[in-house]
This record gives structure tokens, sequence and C-alpha cells, in this order.
């Protein structure tokens, strides 16, 4: 090849190459062979051996052959990465309209978008003017892990777009969510060749396909037959399309693959007829789904429905019924809950069920044991409905050859040696021993998780050692633990030690509102631990909440107003209680930070947080600005007052520069709001 090649000519090279990648991936309509497109990227090797330095990142030469990764680096995705609400059959779903035509009527009008659900994994796409930058994992929706190698590797993902040239716009930066997955054609040729090479065999698609973008080495990766169906743009720097169904068309034009199995209905019993096509539909295609999505078409309106928990009002997944297989129950083991529960589970001889191998399965309770006549040696059937929890639908008689064996309630816990005993009017059994230490551990791990007192560095194993060791009787003896009571502990040094005993006293600054959901109250979790810390300014005021008062509040009922008046009667909670403010565990809030406005120096004011903070977690610095009167968001936008920054930030901050936007570090903020 001439040295004297110009760069004009390899980037229409490029662009070529990616083109005919496109039709080939994505369109499945190649326009030349296999070896025509092979000479072509050959030639574009060769030009990038001669001038290495015009290399960049969307040249199809840098989809594979990277260096292997040491580990994945966390990112913070721009928006949260939410998940879905769930129905199992046509009830919920007008359930689920009907909640949302309470909240606002225009839902009347609505027109839907119904997707497919597929089994696969979220990935997030970041696209810089144009150019793919950073591909990431779903995570726990507000962090995930940087797999842009891997993703490079999948054809059907475009480096550059739009695709071909076309006279698209695209915004300066555009992030975009997708599923990849692997066909089950693609998934049955991949097993072949790996059991000619004398390899075990994959289990199911989605599992595959998750491993394989988790890899740290990119190469294995581009082995793997991975595809990815776009479906939604995360957020974006300008204008795109306001409806989903437009926002699908979009996508489809920059050069996404799109589900052709996508479409819109006009009402919702259009959206029913669609689901029942879906029923058979689902064991005609080509890749496993668990479901079909539903979506408010217009996504102004879908915004304003707003969010309830990390679920979005205006999209639900229809879940498609269950798979069921039949194999042999082993044995009946019991577990021990955090409130002493004791709950049968089913140990089986392993079976597959709709790509899974399954081998523990619920048996609800022991009643259900006895109304269903299951017993051990039977031959059963199990239900895997998507990703709930497997569970025994009942026994198959007709298999039974006489050996098999009725269950008996233990009479004993089998964590404490305690007797086991059951309530009067309830279903279930409980160990009545408050120290059982299955109790205490499941009480603590749950105590000390994130979404509660979040003391970091207390994990299970730790918590199982504490409590192993007697150093903790209770939850509140959390806040007892000293230097010297770890320092000796196999394992601790004197840094882990201080560094747990650190996390502990920060923990003591956690608002009511997680110091409720640490509580552990049956019913009570993190949206309802919020509702009633604002009702009330302390523990006491909310120990002494009759149920007519608690039934006032939006979202308690009768068995959950019960749960509350109850677990404060409980002597052994009074006892905690009385711990947990003698250690200062007790957060307060005034009855001005509720009512008086002028108390509230952030009133009205719009608040965006990108990078990490040194001082709050994500959690708590949303709950410090709206207890001050202000709101926070997830995007960048005209409307936002200020944005406060932390460390590594990311794009956020740019387009605040951009918009002139006040920038806070976290120190001005603390002055500002008077919290140092």
């Amino acid at each position: 090849m001439s040295n004297d090649i110009s760069q004009e000519k390899y980037e229409k090279l490029k662009e070529e190459i990616n083109f005919h990648n496109y039709r080939y991936h994505v369109l499945d309509q190649p326009v030349i062979s296999d070896a025509q497109f092979d000479k072509l990227l050959v030639a574009l090797r060769e030009i990038e051996t001669l001038h290495p330095e015009w290399i960049t990142s969307d040249s199809p030469t840098q989809r594979a052959g990277i260096i292997p990764l040491s580990k994945f680096e966390k990112v913070e995705h721009p928006l949260p990465v939410l998940s879905l609400a769930n129905a199992f059959d046509w009830e919920g779903v007008i359930a689920w309209r009907d909640r949302l035509l309470r909240i606002n009527p225009a839902v009347a009008n609505a027109q839907f978008v119904v997707e497919p659900k597929i089994d696969g994994l979220t990935v997030v796409l970041h696209y810089q003017n144009g150019m793919f930058v950073k591909g990431a994992t779903r995570g726990n929706g507000e962090v995930g892990e940087d797999i842009t190698s891997n993703i490079r590797t999948i054809r059907s993902i475009p480096l550059r777009i739009p695709v071909g040239g076309k006279n698209i716009h695209v915004p300066d930066y555009l992030v975009v969510r997708g599923e990849v997955f692997i066909t089950l054609s693609d998934f049955d040729s991949l097993n072949k060749k790996i059991i000619e090479n004398g390899e075990k065999a994959y289990l199911n698609p989605r599992n595959t396909a998750a491993g394989s973008l988790r890899q740290l080495d990119p190469a294995i990766t581009a082995k793997r037959p991975l595809r990815l169906y776009a479906y939604n743009i995360l957020t974006s720097s300008g204008e795109v399309p306001k409806t989903q169904w437009k926002v699908l068309e979009y996508l489809k034009l920059l050069g996404f693959s799109v589900s052709e199995y996508s479409e819109r209905c006009e009402d919702i019993q259009k959206v029913l007829k669609l689901s029942e096509i879906w029923q058979t539909r689902r064991d005609k295609i080509d890749f496993e789904v668990d479901g079909i999505v539903i979506k408010i078409d217009d996504l102004e309106l879908d915004k304003n429905l707003g969010i309830v928990g990390k679920d979005p009002r205006g999209s639900i997944a229809l879940k498609f019924p269950a798979r069921e297989e039949v194999t042999k129950l082993v044995d009946i083991g019991v577990n021990v809950g955090r409130t002493g529960v004791i709950t049968p589970y089913a140990i089986l001889e392993p079976v597959e069920i709709g790509g899974v191998v399954v081998r523990q399965a619920t048996l609800h309770n022991f009643d259900y044991i006895f109304e269903k006549d299951i017993r051990i040696g039977d031959r059963i059937f199990v239900k895997r409905a998507g990703d709930v929890i497997p569970y025994v639908i009942g026994p198959v008689i007709d298999a039974r050859d006489g050996s098999e064996k009725p269950f008996v309630i233990p009479e004993y816990c089998p964590a404490c040696g305690s007797h086991i005993e059951q309530m009067s009017g309830e279903v279930a059994w409980y160990c009545m021993n408050a120290a059982c230490p299955a109790q205490l551990v499941r009480n603590l791990e749950y105590f000390v998780s994130r979404s509660a007192m979040d003391i970091v560095g207390m994990g299970v194993k730790i918590v199982e050692q504490l409590v192993e060791e007697k150093l903790l009787g209770d939850v509140a003896d959390i806040y007892h633990l000293t230097m010297d009571s770890l320092i000796n502990l196999e394992g601790f040094g004197k840094k882990k030690a201080e560094n747990l005993l650190e996390a502990i006293e920060n923990s003591k600054q956690r608002p009511l509102n997680r110091l409720i959901t640490a509580l552990g109250i049956n019913g009570v979790g993190e949206v309802m631990a919020s509702e009633l810390a604002k009702k009330y300014t302390n523990l006491d005021e909310l120990s002494c909440a009759s149920m007519d008062e608690l039934l006032t509040i939006d979202g308690i009922g009768p068995n959950i107003a019960n749960q509350i008046v109850e677990w404060f009667n409980q002597e052994r909670n009074k006892q905690i209680l009385s711990k947990l403010k003698e250690v200062g565990v007790w957060p307060q809030i005034t009855k001005s930070e509720k009512t008086i406005e002028k108390d509230m120096p952030l009133e009205g004011k719009v608040f965006v947080v990108t990078g990490t903070l040194e001082r709050f977690s994500r959690t708590e610095i949303k709950e410090v600005i709206e207890s001050l009167g202000g709101k926070t968001s997830s995007s960048v936008s005209k409307n936002t007052d200020f944005i406060l920054v932390g460390e590594s930030p990311g794009s956020k901050f740019d387009k605040a520069r951009e918009l002139g936007i006040k920038i806070l570090n976290e120190e001005e903020f603390i002055k500002m709001t008077n919290l140092s």
C-alpha cells in the first residue's frame, strides 16, 4: 500500500466498514460478502500500521484485543437507572392503570408502548460528540461498573453515531440504556463449540451474557455472541423525542438495534390483546423474554407521574406465566428469620427451570405442607416465575411408591435449641428466644445495612463473629464496642478496629427515618419510615402513637399500624430504645424544622449533586437538602439553582458551567446551611 494515502480516505474507509458492520449485525441485511468485508478490514489495518497517530476509538480495529483489566472501576450514572414494578396478571395491569388515573386523570387518554422484557443484562452507553466513550453495568441503579472495553467488542453497538453518514442531529452528550443478551440459536451454537472442545456447557443465555460482560479480558468477551437492543435515552445535552415510540425510532435512525417486537397501543385494551399474543409469541422468538414492559408513551406525562421507591410509576412489567418442572423432594429444612419466624424450605434434587438450576424452593409455611400433603421423597411440581424465588406447587400423588415420609414440625429452633411456638390466630411458628443467634444476626445485619444505619465495614461475617464472641446481644450493643473488645479478635488489627469504630460513631448522625428503618418493624420499610419521620419528631413521640393516629398517615393500614404499636409495647424493644438513647443514637426533628419557613435556608432551591462527597453519602445529602426545604434533581437544567460538587464530578459539572449555574463544594454547602 502507498505511504501517501490521505487521512480523508482513511476516515471514509472507517465509515464504510462501520456502515457494513451495521448492515450485518444490526439490520441483518449485508450488501457485501464476508470476504469483501475482510479485505476492507485488512486495508484499514495496513493504513493504521503506517499511521498509528490517526487511530481513534471509533475505528473498527479497536473493538477487541485491548489489554486485560485488573479490576472494574465504579461509574456514577448521570441519572438513576430505575427498576420496574411487576404485575403477574391482567388484573395487576388494570390496577396499575387505575392507580395512575387517580394520580393524573390525563392517563385516561394515554397511549402505551409495549416492549419485550428481555432476559439479559442492562447496560448504560455514553456518547460524547457522537463517539462512544463509556459503557457501564446498571449496578445498584446509581453506581455501576465500567465495562467500556467489553462493550466495544459487541458489534451491534455503534462506536460512532449516527451510522452511515446519515444527516441526523445528535446531542453533544447522549446516554442510552439497553439490554445485552444472547439469542437462543447463538447460545446453542456456542455450547456445541465448547462441548466439542471438552469444556463444560453454559447453563443459560442470561447468565452467559452477564458473565461475558464481566470478563476482565475483552478478548474473551469478543468471542461471545453478544447483542444489544436499545430502548431508552437516560439523559441528553440536547433535544430528543418526547414520546417513547419516537425515542425507539430515533435510536434506530442513529444506528442502534431496536426490538422489532415493540409496538404502540392506542389504549389499555389494545395492550390486553397484545399481551395475549405474547403468551404464544414468547415460544417462537429467538431470545429469552420473561414478560413484556408496558410504558406510558408520553414521556412528559411519564415524568409527571413520578417515582415510587425505585420504580417509575409510568411503566410496569407484566411477567409471563411461570415455568414448571417436576423433581424429587430430598428433604425439608427450616430457616429462622430476623423476627423469629420459622420457615420451611424444600431441598430438591437439582432441576433446570427456565435455564436456571434450582436446588431449593420455598414451602411458604408448615400449614401449606400439610394442606398439600407434601411428603419427603415425593415427586413434586416446582414453579419459577421470573426472578421470584422458586416454590413448590404440590406433589405428584400417582408417582408415590410408599417410601415417602410425612413431615413433622420440629419442636426446637435449629439455631438455638429453644422451643418453637405458634402464636394464637397466626399461621407462622416462632422461636420465642429473643437472644436466638439466628434472629440476632439477621437483625444486626439489617440494622447496619446501607439503607438503614449504614455502618461501613460491618458485613454479615463481622456480625456473625461479634455475636459468636458474645460482644453483641442486641443492636444497641454495637455502640458499646471498644478498641479493647475488637483488637484481639481474629482478623482485626488496629486500623480495621479504628475504621469500624469510626463508622459506628458516624452512624449516630443518621436522621430519624433511617433509624426507624433500622429498627426492623414488620411492614415498615424505607418509604414508610420517611412518612413516619414527617409526622413525629423523635422515637419518644412515635412510641406513644395510637392505632387511630397512625391510620391517618398515608399508606398505613390496620396491620402495619398494629405492628408499630405492638413493637413499641414489647418490653425488650423498650430496653433497646433506652440503650440507644443513652449512647446518643436518638435523632430529633424539631417542630421548627417541620413548620417554620424562615428556618428553611434552602426553601425552593433545586440542587444537583455530582461526584463523591466526603461527609455525606448520596442518600444522606438528599435527606439534608430536603430537610432544609430544598429539592434535589438528577439532571442539570436552567431550573437548577446550585450544583454540589464532590471528588471526580461527571458531565453534570461541565453542563453546569456552560449554563452559568452556581457551583458549590462541600465546605461551601456546609457554611451556607450552617451545618458545621
